[in-house]
């Protein structure tokens, strides 16, 4: 057997400080990962609280929770920094749609008007994905804010819903989450058409 020349020696050393550094490295963004799934959890659960919240009218708690969501958002993405992949780990994206859904669901409910993804700072897939679940809370609005014959914020509802599909109709989704949550938001707009309409039918009565 041959024997080890010395820049064979020098080589095989390299190879190794290589792969110590790689084990590092994925140590490292193993631990990262591991604190972020539980930081999105945090995060994913302030902004349910914060619809909870929204949907029974207590907007001072629905705002300290999406409050308390956004700061996490921001120290979490300040640790990320350098690491953009981390950013499409599930966890973290499930955080920031129930966000975006979140956002948007308040800034209705105590402005009336949609939130944009700028004001949002979210995705354009995490965005529209966090939109299309709006939609569902606003027919669960429309639900509660019929049973109240509440006709008028029934048909605001209804616009916003019906322009949000207006939008999403020029996009072509492919086959993915993003389409199934898109295919939902025609179900609950004509939930909310056939809200209004039978406020419409009582009202004639």
């Amino acid at each position: 057997m041959a024997a080890r020349t010395p820049g064979m020696a020098r080589n095989l050393s390299g190879n190794e400080r290589e792969f110590s550094q790689m084990r590092d490295e994925m140590e490292k963004f193993d631990k990262q990962r591991d604190q972020l799934i539980k930081q999105s959890r945090d995060i994913l659960s302030n902004a349910k609280y914060a619809i909870y919240c929204a949907h029974r009218d207590d907007m001072v708690k629905a705002r300290e929770f999406l409050a308390s969501a956004g700061s996490q958002i921001a120290v979490l993405r300040k640790s990320m920094k350098g690491m953009p992949e981390m950013e499409s780990i599930g966890a973290f994206k499930a955080a920031m749609q129930e966000y975006a859904e979140a956002y948007l669901f308040y800034t209705y409910a105590t402005q009336g008007k949609l939130a944009s993804k700028k004001q949002i700072g979210a995705s354009a897939d995490d965005y529209l994905m966090g939109l299309c679940d709006f939609t569902g809370e606003m027919a669960r609005r429309a639900v509660l804010q019929g049973g109240k014959k509440n006709i008028s914020e029934v048909e605001s509802i209804r616009k916003i819903v019906e322009m949000t599909h207006g939008e999403l109709l020029k996009f072509n989704f492919r086959n993915g989450e993003l389409r199934k949550k898109y295919d939902s938001v025609k179900w609950n707009l004509k939930k909310i058409e056939e809200i209004m309409y039978d406020l419409s039918v009582r009202d004639i009565k």
